[in-house]
């Protein structure tokens, strides 16, 4: 079992790594993060959004509103791969400049769901720890995860009130504390990108605030893009440098503000 000390310093920037997962960008020439091209999206034989058409800097939070039915999540599964859209295109280019359509970027994507897909018969602990997964072979998984992991996941455990529920099964937790078990695998993931669907559902102020706030960190200091769907507007103003409001009775009603 691991033993673990109460307090633990401030996270801070990783090195480098070889494949490029959880590198900070800034070496290459900059190319929008995310371009996304006279995108369509039908569900259920009817338009949710039409000519979509951004191109978004690396490094942008972009709160994603609209009313409940919107195409807010179908958006996000289209930006992820997990939903084909009816037309149009979605690119990005990776810290190292390379092109990507959304499944080959599945890797560099962290998605915080709003069903959290957690496993309830694991620990809280190895939840968070399977945000690494792919980085292994699965010889080396079934030894276990490196201490170095460990550690880093339960600092970011500590810092998201978790700290205590290292060893519950997440099937024990309550809805909230599972909410903030799945950001913690996403975050321990080290994206490029977070999709992040409603994630302050199931929180009250401090914590929205808290989770909104290391969100708007891997934003701003480690140029980690954004898209997350939000519901209140003062977390909106609070957080996003960016609004992308969706008009479920327009599909091409769509419109991107300016926050900050």
């Amino acid at each position: 079992m691991l033993t673990i000390w109460n307090k633990v310093t401030p996270r801070v920037p990783l090195p480098e790594r070889v494949d490029g997962i959880g590198d900070v960008a800034g070496t290459v020439d900059e190319k929008p993060h995310l371009s996304i091209r006279n995108l369509g999206i039908r569900r259920g034989g009817r338009w949710l959004v039409r000519n979509l058409n951004l191109e978004i800097p690396r490094g942008e939070f972009v709160a994603v509103v609209g009313p409940s039915g919107a195409g807010k999540t179908s958006l996000l599964a289209c930006l992820a791969g997990m939903l084909e859209p009816a037309e149009g295109e979605v690119e990005y280019h990776c810290n190292k400049g390379c092109r990507h359509r959304p499944l080959d970027f599945r890797r560099r994507t962290g998605i915080i769901f709003q069903n959290f897909m957690l496993t309830p018969n694991n620990t809280v602990l190895s939840n968070v720890l399977c945000g690494r997964v792919g980085r292994y072979s699965c010889l080396r998984t079934l030894f276990g995860f490196p201490y170095s992991d460990k550690r880093e996941a339960f600092s970011i455990l500590n810092d998201l009130g978790l700290g205590d529920y290292l060893y519950r099964w997440a099937v024990e937790i309550s809805g909230g504390e599972q909410q903030r078990t799945a950001i913690a695998r996403a975050l321990f993931q080290e994206p490029e990108l977070f999709l992040a669907d409603e994630p302050v559902s199931n929180l009250d102020a401090y914590l929205s605030g808290r989770v909104l706030g290391i969100l708007r960190q891997e934003a701003s200091l480690r140029r980690r893009t954004v898209f997350c769907v939000l519901h209140n507007p003062d977390l909106v103003d609070r957080f996003a440098d960016k609004a992308l409001s969706i008009d479920p009775g327009k599909p091409e009603g769509w419109r991107l503000r300016d926050v900050h």
